[in-house]
């Protein structure tokens, strides 16, 4: 009796090692699982990405803007808008601009560069943009295509009143003709107050 006591003592033992064993692989996948998650699927759920996920699906673009995702259509938060105005001044030309999403969007709004050298009030020549929707009027109701809406309509009709290149808003104000004259020079590669632009028509 003493034997199997024995036997039974050391089987019980056996069986509850196997089952803390069995529990420990069971806990170890279920925390990979969660990590892996979070370095896939999960990471697409972060809410500044489901946000901007919902806003590209529901994008209505100008017929002349074009979106690239240059890093590949899963890296959402860097994208890149093309605007090709079909009137004003800047008709005909080819304007690109890089957009890189905050994780925290739409608290806060996107950083907008205008990867093309342009000669406009609005847009220096480091790229910087200046937008209201992208400053001070931002809220989080608002959307990626208010933002371009935004651009396009700063192609549509440059505003000398809020510059950012000083020199192109006092042309713009006091001679359009010669701002006129300018931006053609300019898109077509030419050279404006000592600045050399690269033709983007």
């Amino acid at each position: 009796d003493s034997g199997n006591g024995f036997v039974d003592d050391t089987y019980i033992d056996l069986y509850a090692e196997k089952m803390i064993k069995l529990f420990k692989v069971k806990e170890k996948q279920r925390e990979d699982t969660e990590n892996g998650n979070a370095r896939g699927p999960c990471n697409k759920q972060t809410a500044g990405e489901l946000r901007l996920r919902k806003d590209i699906t529901e994008l209505n673009l100008p017929r002349s803007c074009t979106i690239s995702f240059p890093d590949g259509k899963d890296k959402l938060m860097n994208f890149e808008i093309k605007i090709q105005p079909d009137g004003g001044y800047y008709a005909g030309g080819n304007f690109l601009f890089s957009f890189q999403v905050p994780s925290i969007y739409p608290h806060e709004p996107p950083k907008v560069k205008c990867k093309t050298k342009v000669y406009h009030p609005n847009i220096d020549l480091e790229g910087n943009v200046c937008l209201n929707v992208l400053r001070e009027d931002w809220k989080p109701v608002l959307n990626i295509n208010t933002i371009i809406y935004g651009l396009y309509l700063l192609f549509e009709e440059p505003n000398h009143e809020d510059p950012l290149n000083l020199e192109a808003a006092a042309v713009l104000r006091d001679n359009p003709e010669l701002f006129k004259s300018n931006v053609k020079k300019a898109m077509l590669g030419g050279t404006v107050a000592n600045v050399s632009f690269t033709r983007c028509v």
